[in-house]
């Protein structure tokens, strides 16, 4: 078994706002160091860092990030990508790392600048000038390759959900934030605060622009940047410390072109034998009203456990940091009342990650 020890995140930021001038490493080290300030553990012990990252120019994030945070020169720095669900499956992978025995500290999380993102550009064979391109391929189907508003948009055709009703849970999600306190927040640019978070209004939604259908301004999470680590340790190295084991864990893909669903089976796997009625909290990605929505009804997980302190629709979206921060918001809601938690994420091309996590009383 697997345990976390530690579990920091900086503020959350919308793209071109405090960390506009910032590469993910920038925003990275700071939340690592404190990491490693509040385990009491120093660079040398490190085995591992994996760093979740889906906007970048390439290369290895990971290692530049390591050696920015002045780990030793071993740590390798392994950079992964799988989107949104990238910075929770770095999670399951220092955690099969450590159980396998091949290091007993990884630090594991993701870092994500939407600000300093290269523009990225299609090139053709026939000589025709490149052409810029927002959203990569997801699948050999273009047919079955929408946007993600457009997905978000059927998604809510095909489960009777209305814009009403995902305007309602962004207000929600809002004024959750609004009086919460959002612990383990390393201060980055003078934050200490996700920015974003506001007194949402339904006037204020009515007036929100459309993206796509039922999809507005308002109901979908903004891009943002951010960095959020967690420390995944060994049975040996968590003794005599507070800690969340490490339960479960599971990614699986589901259709394509529904991709707002794919976490309810990722869900249901990590829950088998512990009922959804027994869970202290659930922290589910929001980066849309409706993803968040169908996941908790599809998973029949009671609403008031979900997003306690609001959701990503109340600090935005930086990608590859995304489900990393609902592990750190969730580890710190399991330290102040100990049981069981999860948390779970969807990810373009139809891939959904959930994780448990529980704490002794």
């Amino acid at each position: 078994m697997s345990f976390v020890i530690a579990a920091r995140r900086c503020a959350v930021a919308p793209r071109n706002g405090a960390f506009a001038t910032l590469e993910p490493h920038d925003i990275a080290t700071p939340v690592i160091d404190a990491l490693l300030a509040d385990a009491g553990l120093a660079p040398e012990d490190i085995g591992e860092v994996i760093l979740s990252n889906a906007l970048g120019a390439g290369g290895n994030p990971a290692r530049v990030t390591a050696l920015a945070a002045g780990l030793p020169q071993r740590v390798a720095g392994l950079t992964i990508d799988r989107q949104c669900a990238g910075g929770l499956d770095a999670l399951l992978l220092a955690s099969s790392m450590v159980q396998s025995g091949l290091h007993e500290v990884v630090i594991a999380g993701g870092a994500e600048s939407y600000s300093r993102r290269p523009q990225r550009l299609r090139s053709f064979a026939d000589g025709r000038p490149p052409e810029p391109y927002d959203q990569a391929r997801f699948t050999p189907w273009p047919e079955r390759d929408p946007g993600m508003a457009e997905a978000a948009d059927r998604l809510a055709r095909d489960q009777g959900i209305s814009r009403e009703t995902q305007d309602t849970w962004a207000i929600e999600s809002h004024r959750k934030a609004l009086a919460a306190t959002a612990p383990g927040i390393v201060e980055i640019a003078g934050l200490t605060r996700d920015p974003f978070t506001r007194a949402l209004t339904p006037r204020l939604c009515a007036r929100a622009p459309q993206v796509h259908g039922t999809i507005t301004a308002a109901n979908m999470a903004v891009a943002a940047d951010a960095a959020a680590f967690v420390l995944v340790v060994s049975e040996r190295v968590a003794q005599g410390r507070q800690s969340a084991g490490i339960i479960a864990g599971r990614t699986l893909g589901g259709p394509p072109d529904m991709p707002g669903l794919a976490p309810v089976a990722a869900i249901e796997a990590v829950l088998e034998g512990t009922p959804a009625n027994t869970l202290i909290s659930a922290e589910i990605m929001e980066a849309f009203a409706v993803q968040a929505i169908a996941c908790q009804q599809g998973a029949q997980l009671p609403r008031e456990i979900v997003n306690r302190d609001g959701g990503a629709l109340a600090r935005g979206h930086p990608i590859g940091a995304s489900g990393t921060i609902l592990a750190v918001d969730l580890f710190h809601q399991l330290r102040k009342t100990p049981g069981t938690g999860l948390a779970a994420i969807a990810s373009a091309g139809g891939l959904g990650t959930a994780l448990l996590l529980r704490t002794q009383g």
